[in-house]
């Protein structure tokens, strides 16, 4: 049978990759075969928290003129859909899964509260966290990290449109070159694109590795829950 080397992990999902071919919105079987990698390493005992992103419906502000604290908020009401499209989709998959959102909207899912999420976990229920931190000016990234760093996740994997951290950008550069290993300091020096500044701050205070690897194929999450190498690791050296 084959053994998780993480036994507590937060998955960072971008709003983009529920849209799948669509570009916008939410496609359902898109959101399914994200999830089956996740409803299996449940089912295997991994104990798994989730923050997504809304980039699907909400890029921020569509005007200069509009107010950045307000766009913020419409952002994290569009994390709030995808947070009930993910629990929705580990449900339809045998899993017991909870949502939690950092504003409060009591009728769709539960208020965020640290104590309640930790017994989830204990329980085996995967909890999808939605609204960010419910602070405007914080990236879904940073929501992750703090995140992690409160259900004393091992790691964060984050899941992109990439198979890692490049040093420049591959979908322009031909040779750009990837990274198999990072620590903290290399990313904030060299600005690289793992996380905003304030994440990847948070994630080296708090010792947390993240692991950067491609979500177009999703087995990838199980394939980095057995330890599989993949992607790029970064992490305090």
């Amino acid at each position: 049978m084959l053994k998780p080397v993480y036994k507590r992990v937060l998955i960072k999902l971008s709003g983009e990759s529920l849209a799948g071919e669509r570009g916008m919105g939410i496609d359902f079987p898109t959101v399914l075969r994200i999830c089956e990698p996740i409803a299996e390493c449940a089912r295997m005992g991994v104990k798994m928290g989730i923050v997504v992103g809304g980039g699907n419906f909400w890029r921020g502000r569509t005007s200069e003129h509009m107010d950045r604290t307000r766009a913020d908020h419409i952002g994290m009401l569009a994390t709030a859909m995808n947070t009930l499209a993910i629990t929705d989709a580990l449900e339809n998959l045998g899993v017991e899964t909870r949502a939690q959102t950092a504003i409060e909207m009591s009728r769709i899912a539960e208020p965020y509260i640290r104590g309640r999420a930790m017994r989830h976990l204990e329980k085996g229920r995967v909890v999808v966290f939605g609204c960010g931190t419910g602070n405007p000016f914080f990236s879904t990234d940073t929501a992750a990290a703090l995140r992690a760093a409160e259900i004393e996740a091992e790691v964060i994997f984050k899941a992109t449109n990439v198979d890692g951290v490049y040093d420049s950008d591959p979908r322009t550069n031909p040779a750009a070159v990837k990274y198999d290993t990072l620590s903290y300091s290399q990313v904030l020096a060299g600005q690289l694109k793992v996380m905003d500044s304030t994440a990847a701050s948070l994630c080296r205070d708090n010792n947390l590795p993240i692991l950067v690897f491609n979500l177009n194929d999703p087995q990838n999450i199980l394939r980095a829950v057995l330890g599989e190498r993949i992607g790029t690791l970064v992490q305090e050296q």
